[in-house]
């Protein structure tokens, strides 16, 4: 016997979704058959062409819908010359196929309940009725504020229409640190059903060494703006910054950055390379060994997105998080809650400079942060909340299971 897992982000702006899938996938992968002694395939569906750059497990692979992007009007087609409508239509009926030909035993969806428009309500209801697959919502720690929240949930049916659809909720953080129960931003009705699964920090992939990896010379400071799309003024001014003496600094701008702003920052780094008489600063788009050039990076710059923070909170880099303040407020409040909890250290979007970030370094290089008060094993828990859900646990894993996380109702809701 073999257990099939389908997973779905729609990834209408950056790679955040599917990055988690992706961690979630690889989670699965090792864990699953060691649990279940089944071996475990799947599918990632994304929106986004540029998620294939990362690898999957054996057995899993990619399928990619032709792709949504946000408008200051909405979601718009990103390529196709075609309605909303009618690509709504065109991913809706793409996903149920799929799902109806692998039949997968669980079925876990990224942050968006009906995906883009409601794309997924004739998949789950398909799923549904014909009753052999465990569907998961899965949410970040963070969503927006309550209110923002709250409208979204209402333009979606509320709680009670997730809860008609999915058989469980994970949340991927650590609700001592940031409860969006508490908030008002995950409804009520959903809590009894909801698990928190820790944030998905320790234990994320890195890629094969043989997949064009970014090579660095320590000690180095890191730079990293996440997908890219908005991250310019960020790669910018780290670009004018000055690193410590002796450090190198390493520039992630993103594939999804604008041409010309990552044109800006090439400029910039070739203008401080001129004025300092040596090339110590590199510009690149991606790497896929993100969490090893974390993890010996001196210091890092980043955003406040979820995938960014789990992988530097699985470290003891000192971290600097520059948090996006326009669309959503996820991020400052993600960074608050990071920073009160001894975490991180945060700089508003309106106070970066080059000079600031020049101090930041200065102060941080030579330190680590001890992040051991965070839940960060989220990923090392997935598995057993897979297992129990769609019913594969022989009874002395699972007796096994409770005696090794003692902590474990602490998770549960």
């Amino acid at each position: 016997m073999s257990i099939t897992v389908a997973m779905y982000s729609h990834d209408s702006v950056g790679l955040g979704h599917a990055r988690r899938n992706r961690a979630i996938a690889f989670a699965l992968a090792a864990d699953l058959p060691r649990i279940t002694g089944e071996q475990v395939r799947g599918l990632l569906i994304a929106g986004h062409p540029d998620a294939t750059n990362d690898s999957l497990p054996p057995g899993w692979d990619w399928l990619v819908l032709p792709g949504f992007t946000r408008t200051a009007e909405g979601y718009a087609s990103r390529k196709l010359t075609m309605s909303v409508e009618r690509l709504t239509a065109l991913r809706s009926s793409t996903v149920s196929a799929a799902l109806e030909v692998i039949e997968p035993d669980l079925f876990i969806v990224d942050r968006h309940p009906f995906g883009v428009g409601g794309e997924l309500k004739p998949a789950l209801r398909m799923l549904k009725e014909r009753g052999r697959t465990t569907t998961v919502l899965g949410m970040r720690d963070v969503l927006d504020t309550p209110q923002a929240a709250q409208r979204e949930w209402e333009r979606a049916g509320g709680g009670q229409a997730m809860a008609e659809h999915y058989d469980a909720m994970w949340v991927y953080g650590d609700d001592a640190v940031y409860d969006p129960f508490a908030t008002g931003e995950l409804p009520a009705e959903l809590a009894s059903r909801s698990r928190s699964t820790g944030y998905l920090a320790h234990g994320r992939p890195d890629d094969p060494a043989g997949a064009h990896p970014v090579h660095a010379e320590q000690p180095y400071v890191l730079t990293m703006v996440g997908g890219g799309s908005d991250g310019g003024q960020i790669g910018l001014a780290a670009a004018r910054a000055q690193v410590p003496a002796g450090h190198r600094h390493v520039i992630l701008a993103g594939p999804q950055m604008p041409a010309e702003d990552y044109d800006r920052i090439v400029t910039a780094v070739a203008d401080s390379a001129v004025n300092n008489g040596t090339e110590y600063v590199q510009v690149r788009r991606y790497a896929p060994n993100v969490p090893k050039l974390i993890r010996e990076a001196a210091a890092v710059v980043c955003m406040a997105g979820y995938n960014s923070m789990a992988e530097v909170m699985a470290t003891t880099t000192p971290a600097l998080v520059v948090p996006r303040s326009t669309r959503r407020a996820e991020q400052p409040r993600r960074a608050a809650a990071l920073a009160a909890a001894g975490a991180i250290s945060t700089l508003p979007a309106e106070r970066l400079t080059p000079d600031a970030l020049s101090s930041w370094f200065s102060s941080a290089v030579g330190g680590r942060t001890l992040r051991d008060g965070v839940d960060l094993d989220g990923l090392t828990r997935v598995g057993d909340f897979a297992a129990q859900l769609i019913g594969r646990v022989p009874a002395a894993a699972s007796t096994h299971h409770s005696s090794a996380h003692s902590e474990e109702p602490l998770h549960v809701r």
